[in-house]
């Protein structure tokens, strides 16, 4: 059985970029992207990572199957659900304390469905946190754009009165 250590050693990569500042065009070209399967820190991963179903998984799906599914709607459906078995645990924690273990586990079916729908919403969320990045970057951008040329404009300005100016005092 092999070990691993939990903090390698610097890859030796660094050393074929020691020429980089005096020659850009000496430094190698970047390996080609991994498919299938790679190891970190002695852990398999896949590239395109699949949200397994929740049948799968061998837990009750409570809200319905298939591609056009109302998030909003379910996920306030499980949440009213969540609060409703939470006050009857509560009543059955006062009323009969033995049988708590029912709604205990209904909890958490719950749980596990809100959780599922939520992590299937990520890529819907990294999507638009990515738009939204890329446009905070493009309006920095104009913004960035339309100061250089209000400067530009200052610039010529102060250039031109200069110039008048410096053409007034030699013609005296």
């Amino acid at each position: 059985m092999a070990t691993s250590s939990a903090y390698p050693p610097p890859p030796p990569f660094y050393r074929l970029y020691k020429d980089y500042e005096q020659d850009p065009s000496s430094a190698p070209e970047p390996p080609p992207p991994i498919d299938g399967k790679y190891t970190v820190y002695g852990a398999e991963h896949e590239i395109n990572q699949v949200l397994p179903s929740l049948e799968s998984q061998g837990i009750h799906q409570l809200y319905p199957k298939g591609p056009n599914i109302d998030f909003k709607k379910e996920l306030r459906t499980l949440n009213r659900e969540l609060q409703l078995h939470i006050l009857e645990l509560a009543d059955i924690l006062v009323e009969r304390p033995s049988h708590y273990a029912r709604r205990v586990e209904d909890i958490s079916l719950i749980f596990q469905n809100l959780h599922h729908l939520l992590n299937s919403l990520r890529p819907h969320q990294a999507r638009a946190t990515l738009i939204h990045m890329l446009e905070s970057q493009i309006q920095r951008r104009k913004q960035a754009i339309e100061d250089i040329n209000q400067r530009r404009e200052e610039a010529q300005k102060l250039l031109g009165v200069s110039l008048l100016v410096l053409d007034g005092s030699q013609t005296n």
